[in-house]
């Protein structure tokens, strides 16, 4: 716990603050007994411990069952989801159609998960969140025209620029500056940019032409109602928690954290398959056991708080 300590000018030790230097949450010791815990927040509700990924069948006229359980530090939701593909795929239970709510969505996801493993991930792709965009005012980026064969933007007052960079730095964003010359006599200038000249930022064609299709999707009522189904699974989570204390984790380190999980998850699966009724629910009266079949071997009476096998 030396991160959260210092010795100062006088030689006293004392707590180290924010201004002293702590190493970012990600990296920070929070416990002496758990030194893989981290310190992490999700919405009102912060702790220190592990997040808990769970994905689970969502299909009509069947019990859901959990097929995968990710054990995590906290880190942001999208670093699970390839690891979440590749169990999955594994075990052979990958789904067609992977519902995700917007913390695991990101459009280079959406072609990774449809590329490597054939999945069709359901999710809102984040909007976008420029400020002409946020206030409703001025030109956003599909204001503009985009041009991928001549290597050309034209903003809505029809002036053109190709001075289009692919930066390696900003992989995969493409970036695309207009020349003061244009943007200076514009009257619309100031709510277009509020510097000397307008960037208008992209992904490469295959990724903005896919982010464009799902955004568009997300306005569709049947992606709307297929979408809906995802809530399920705040259900499952209500139900690891409260009804089986998974928040309230018995062991120390991520590992043995993730055993919990598994057999709460296990037990849940057992529970919910243990209320189907069988697919042949005709009558099959139970054999007798060896016991019960010497006694009627040998013409003996069973008593009646036996088992009669019927």
């Amino acid at each position: 716990m030396v991160q959260h300590f210092l010795v100062d000018a006088r030689g006293r030790l004392r707590p180290r603050a924010e201004k002293d230097g702590l190493p970012p949450t990600g990296r920070r010791l929070e416990s002496p007994y758990d030194l893989e815990a981290r310190y992490t927040r999700r919405g009102h509700r912060t702790w220190v411990g592990y997040l808990a990924h769970t994905t689970e069948t969502c299909d009509e006229g069947s019990a859901n069952v959990i097929t995968d359980v990710a054990t995590t530090v906290p880190t942001g939701d999208s670093v699970a989801l390839p690891g979440i593909h590749t169990r999955l795929k594994r075990r052979r239970l990958l789904p067609a159609e992977h519902l995700v709510d917007s913390g695991y969505t990101s459009v280079v996801l959406h072609d990774t998960a449809a590329r490597a493993h054939r999945v069709t991930m359901v999710g809102p792709v984040k909007t976008d969140n420029s400020r002409q965009r946020k206030t409703g005012d001025g030109f956003a980026r599909e204001n503009f025209i985009i041009d991928f064969d001549r290597r050309e933007v034209t903003c809505p007052n029809g002036q053109v620029s190709g001075n289009w960079n692919e930066l390696p730095a900003m992989a995969p964003y493409t970036v695309v500056r207009f020349d003061k010359r244009h943007c200076g006599p514009c009257p619309e200038r100031s709510s277009c940019t509020s510097g000397a000249a307008r960037t208008v930022n992209f992904l490469p064609r295959r990724l903005h032409e896919l982010q464009a299709r799902n955004r568009a999707d997300q306005q569709d009522p049947q992606w709307q109602r297929l979408y809906a189904s995802r809530s399920g699974v705040e259900g499952t989570m209500n139900e690891l928690v409260n009804g089986h204390r998974m928040r309230r984790c018995r062991y120390h380190g991520v590992a043995k954290a993730h055993v919990q999980h598994v057999l709460t998850a296990i037990a849940v699966n057992i529970e919910r398959l243990s209320t189907q009724e069988p697919e042949d629910s005709t009558y099959r009266p139970r054999s007798p056991t060896a016991f019960q079949q010497y006694l009627d071997d040998n013409e003996l009476p069973r008593p009646r708080w036996w088992r009669q096998g019927q």
